[in-house]
């Protein structure tokens, strides 16, 4: 008899506070709509507004060879020419690359080891890589390879959002 009792306890104690704990779940819901909500493994919940977030990066160890760091270079960016100039590369997600100088402007690109390698038509190579908390471009002249010593090296800003 005692156990059914406190059986019949519990179930009154869920059925008075389970209208409640759906309620809050639901307003937590609408409060999350638009939100990503990144779960730690501690239980730590942080909220975060998608409107104020640019793009989401996974680092290469966590998600396998280069497809995290592709997304991470898609796009325009402002680097440097060696000679204090700028000029613009365009990465697309087809591997296709574009500059807006010199004769010949296009090339294709790769990731490798987190760098994204640019192959020029007109001999030239660039490498773009995160360094700290920036980027750099690294410039390799004609007849030159991607380990050999750069012709130069030049800060690289990614000029738009993803």
């Amino acid at each position: 008899m005692r156990n059914l009792t406190k059986a019949l306890a519990v179930l009154a104690i869920l059925t008075l506070t389970a209208p409640s704990a759906l309620a809050q779940s639901k307003a937590a819901k609408e409060d999350d709509r638009g939100s990503l909500v990144i779960v730690f493994k501690d239980g730590r919940q942080q909220s975060i507004r998608l409107a104020d977030v640019a793009r989401i990066e996974f680092s290469a160890a966590s998600t396998g060879a280069g497809v995290a760091g592709r997304a991470r270079y898609l796009g325009d960016w402002k680097v440097g020419n060696g000679t204090g100039g700028t000029f613009v590369i365009t990465l697309k997600p087809d591997g296709v690359a574009r500059k807006n100088i010199g004769a010949s402007s296009g090339g294709t690109w790769k990731v490798v080891k987190g760098e994204a390698q640019v192959s020029w038509d007109d001999g030239w190579h660039d490498v773009l890589r995160k360094v700290g908390n920036k980027y750099e471009k690294a410039a390799f002249g004609p007849n030159k390879s991607f380990s050999d010593e750069p012709s130069n090296v030049t800060d690289a800003e990614y000029t738009e959002p993803h």
